[in-house]
């Protein structure tokens, strides 16, 4: 998922000398592409990651002249080539990367901290920079909805941002720089998704490396369950929000939503029973439930679903024991959200 919540996290006073570096342009394969991120604090902390390590001994020192003279910086690097002076070097990427360095001065850290709201907010929110070569200025502005916009763009300048970014956010394109006529210079735009929140039901000895791997790997994760004595921090320390209390309980304020994932692992028939029937009025993009198909019929008591139930859940890599299932259901859970889902058959 996007280090860019990481980054958010990591952000404290816009005085401490950090420097946002940013993937706005990739030309061929590389490691990372456009809207990919990374902090380098001023304390030499590095949150993120733009390459496998290709670049970023170069960037630090970039990053501290973007530091000491306090303007932006854009820097191209050809991994196409395989000489070794080259920075293709047997790296393996053979792309063109393009990388903005930006200070992180008061205005762009404010700028940050509203995305960083509007995301914690369950917000989708598009950016776009204005990029002027010429005299090393980075002007920003974000849309979240139709009536809310921030930047540091002039006011006379409004009306032909707002066309531009009105059109990219709608209709959701690729990230990337892109030529404006009706600007005058390049533009890059990337769309900013919320964490995508896994629930996950359940809280026995093979939840917990299911919640931390699916915590590391970028999810918002809820665990929920009945038992107090499971469901609590000493084992779910990396969980989001842990919820105790019956399914018929707790159901109606999770607020499900169809950009979710849900997990059902409470190994006990009934439990998983109710829970899945109360699932089945919901549009989820993943639903995954412990257990074969013969078990999924017998929870549905024969009724026909228009939707996939991933059961067994996981992708089918022979997994045995609670760390080798967890990681074969994040995998599938991060398939899941690199795809595009067929639309649910309402007749």
């Amino acid at each position: 998922m996007e280090c860019i919540h990481e980054i958010l996290e990591e952000l404290s006073t816009p005085y401490e000398g950090d420097v946002l570096a940013t993937i706005i342009h990739v030309e061929g394969s590389a490691y990372r592409k456009e809207g990919s991120a990374m902090l380098f604090k001023g304390n030499g902390q590095q949150i993120g990651l733009l390459s496998a390590g290709c670049l970023e001994t170069d960037l630090s020192y970039r990053v501290a002249e973007t530091r000491e003279n306090k303007i932006p910086q854009i820097i191209m690097y050809d991994m196409s080539a395989e000489d070794d002076l080259s920075w293709g070097n047997g790296a393996g990427c053979n792309g063109i990367v393009t990388v903005l360095l930006e200070p992180i001065d008061e205005c762009l850290f404010n700028l940050l901290y509203k995305l960083k709201l509007n995301l914690l907010n369950r917000q989708r929110v598009t950016m776009m920079k204005i990029l002027s070569r010429d005299n090393y200025e980075v002007k920003t502005m974000l849309k979240v909805d139709e009536n809310t916009y921030f930047g540091n763009y002039d006011d006379q300048e409004f009306g032909k941002l707002k066309d531009v970014l009105t059109e990219f956010h709608s209709e959701n394109q690729k990230s990337g720089v892109r030529s404006i006529e009706a600007i005058g210079n390049e533009i890059y735009v990337h769309s900013y998704n919320p964490k995508p929140r896994l629930f996950v039901f359940g809280a026995g000895k093979d939840a917990i490396p299911l919640v931390k791997l699916a915590s590391n790997v970028g999810f918002y994760v809820t665990v929920t369950d009945w038992r107090d004595d499971l469901c609590s921090e000493q084992y779910f320390p990396n969980a989001d929000q842990i919820v105790v209390g019956f399914p018929n309980e707790i159901m109606p304020n999770l607020q499900l939503a169809a950009s979710d994932s849900v997990i059902i692992i409470t190994h006990q028939f009934q439990k998983d029973k109710e829970i899945l029937n109360q699932l089945l009025n919901i549009n989820l993009k993943y639903l995954g439930v412990l257990g074969g198909k013969r078990r999924i019929q017998l929870l549905l008591n024969g009724k026909k679903v228009e939707f996939k139930i991933n059961s067994p859940a996981g992708l089918p890599i022979g997994a045995e024991g609670p760390e080798e299932i967890a990681i074969s259901i994040i995998a599938e859970l991060i398939q899941t959200q690199r795809i595009k889902r067929e639309p649910r058959n309402e007749e």
